[in-house]
Order: C-alpha cells, then sequence, then structure tokens
C-alpha cells in the first residue's frame, strides 16, 4: 500500500463586501469614540487642576492653608460614606434578591421586584428630606445607645450628636439608595443559575440554603462583585442626599467615628469681636452699642413723624 499525503490546508477568505467593510468600520469608529472622549475630559481635568495642588489662601479665598487641608476631608468623607453604604447594602441586597428568586411564591416575587425596581426612580431629594425628617431622628436614640454601651469600640466613642445628622446617617441613607441597583443585577444574575445544578444538589439531600450555598452563589459570584461595583459608583457620585442630611454642619470629615458631629464652619466665628457662634459679625460694628440703638431709633421715629411730601402731601396739609 502507498501512503497518499494529503495536500497542505489552505485558509479559506471569504470575498469582503463593502457593506461589511462599513459596519465594522462604524462599529470600531463609534467605540474609539468613547475612548477618546473619555481620554479627552481626563487630560482637560488633569491640566486645568494642576495649579489647585499648589494652591494656598492667598491664591483662593476657598482655601485656608492649603489644596490637600481642604480637598483631604472631604475625599475621607465620601470614600468612608460610601465603604459603609456598600457594608450595609450589599448583605440586604443579596437576601432581597435570593429571597424573590428562590424563596417567595411566584406573585409574591413578581410584586416586590416591581417594587424594587421603582425604588431606582425615586429622586435624591426624596430620599434626602426622608434622611432628614425621618431617619435621623429615630435613629439618634440608638446612637446614644451605642455611646452608653459600645463605647469600648472606637467608632462608637465621642461625642453624640444632638441632632442624628451623622456621617453613619448619610450611609444609611446611601445603602437605601444603593439596594435597588445591586438587588436587580443580582436577581436576574441567580435566575441564569443553571436548573440542573440546583436539582442536583436537591438530589443529594441538600437542604434549601446549602442549594444556594453550593450552586447559586457560586455561579453568581462575578455578577455580585460587578452590581457591587456599581452600586459604589452610585454611593461615590451621589451628592445631593448626602448634602442634605448633613446640613450645615458642613462635609467635612476628619475622624472615622460614627455618630459624632462633623466639622461645624460657623465655630470659627466663635473668636469674631462680640460675636457667638453662629452669627456672623463685622469686627468694628458693635451692635450692642446703646448709642447706635438711640441713632437708629430716632431716625426711625423721624420717618414715621414726618408727613409725606408731593402733591398728596401739599393737600393734606
Amino acid at each position: 500500500m502507498t501512503a497518499t499525503t494529503s495536500p497542505a490546508s489552505t485558509r479559506i477568505v471569504a470575498k469582503k463586501r463593502a457593506g461589511d467593510l462599513w459596519f465594522s468600520g462604524t462599529a470600531v469608529a463609534a467605540g474609539s469614540m468613547i475612548m477618546i472622549t473619555l481620554a479627552a475630559v481626563a487630560i482637560f481635568l488633569i491640566v486645568q487642576s494642576i495649579p489647585a495642588f499648589t494652591a494656598t489662601a492667598e491664591d483662593a479665598s476657598l482655601l485656608k492653608t492649603n489644596f490637600w487641608d481642604y480637598v483631604g476631608p472631604l475625599l475621607f468623607g465620601t470614600v468612608w460614606a460610601a465603604f459603609l453604604a456598600l457594608l450595609l447594602a450589599v448583605p440586604l441586597s443579596l437576601g432581597v434578591a435570593l429571597f424573590i428568586t428562590h424563596y417567595a411564591p411566584r406573585r409574591l416575587a413578581q410584586g416586590l421586584g416591581y417594587v424594587v425596581d421603582l425604588l431606582a426612580a425615586v429622586p435624591s431629594v426624596v430620599f434626602g428630606l426622608w434622611g432628614i425628617l425621618v431617619l435621623a431622628p429615630a435613629v439618634q436614640p440608638i446612637y446614644v445607645w451605642l455611646n452608653t454601651n459600645a463605647s469600648w469600640i472606637p467608632f462608637f466613642d465621642g461625642v453624640v450628636s444632638p441632632t442624628g445628622r451623622t456621617i453613619l446617617t448619610a450611609a444609611m441613607v446611601l445603602a437605601v439608595m444603593v439596594v435597588p441597583i445591586i438587588t436587580a443585577i443580582c436577581r436576574e444574575i441567580f435566575l441564569q443559575t443553571p436548573r440542573l445544578h440546583e436539582e442536583a444538589a436537591l438530589a443529594l439531600g441538600a437542604t434549601r440554603w446549602e442549594m444556594v450555598r453550593m450552586a447559586v452563589l457560586p455561579f453568581g459570584r462575578s455578577g455580585i462583585v460587578s452590581a457591587s461595583m456599581l452600586g459604589l459608583g452610585r454611593a461615590l457620585g451621589e451628592t445631593m442626599a448626602v448634602a442634605m442630611v448633613l446640613g450645615e454642619q458642613g462635609c467635612h470629615v476628619r475622624t472615622a467615628h460614627l455618630h459624632q458631629p462633623l466639622h461645624d464652619r460657623r465655630q470659627h466665628r466663635a473668636d469674631v469681636p462680640g460675636g457667638v457662634p453662629g452669627q456672623h459679625q463685622h469686627p468694628h460694628r458693635d451692635r450692642s452699642d446703646p448709642v447706635r440703638r438711640d441713632v437708629r431709633g430716632e431716625r426711625s421715629r423721624t420717618l414715621v413723624r414726618e408727613p409725606p411730601q408731593g402733591i398728596l402731601g401739599s393737600e393734606l396739609t
């Protein structure tokens, strides 16, 4: 028998059509425009912000010492509040998603899913007002109890805010705003778990929770991480609700304490002569001077007693 050699396989190249070239070029251009736009925005922000890194109080009236002394507390407060929000929101979101997908009856799960989706459409102002009027007064006694009974934990030590509008309250509001996003994504990921994996775990004698722990959670691990990152982006970018909750106390967070009142800019006015915290007075104007009060009083009485001028005044006189 003679061995026959097969001819070398040649690569078949499809004929390129004009429509395919146009579509592929358009898709590449559209994808590139996104990267170019982001790069242009990043370059613009970096170039324009370089002078601010070395700015001092003489260059900008907003600064008291330097740029980092002003931005540092704001940056720390943003990251700290977002971290606390994720710490509260991720376990709650996982529990809600698992309840909707594996525990709740079908009708209840469908209605609860609609409610969770609608929470994502609530404006930030509504959450801010809820945090001010409802949440802060409700959690203030809890802060007092934690300070009394758990002050050995560094986070609960120190002075308790009398209003309850602290960084922990702001983190709770952020957590409520983040929960719908994480829950919606985790719910869709859990529903994609292969049915055979769940039935196999149950057939081997696993309980419902063991099936979830061995089949559902490992399958959705990457989706949980992605949902958490999206929630983190929402928590880091939220401004209105946090500013409303913290209010006049300012957003300068300098410590990791959870229930202490934040830095109050009004306290810097206490050293003004004749001034009190929260009341700005000119250093050369003494409102407690009785002579000035008498001058103002005589002037007001003169204006009242003086008859009106003009045509009507002449007719009346």
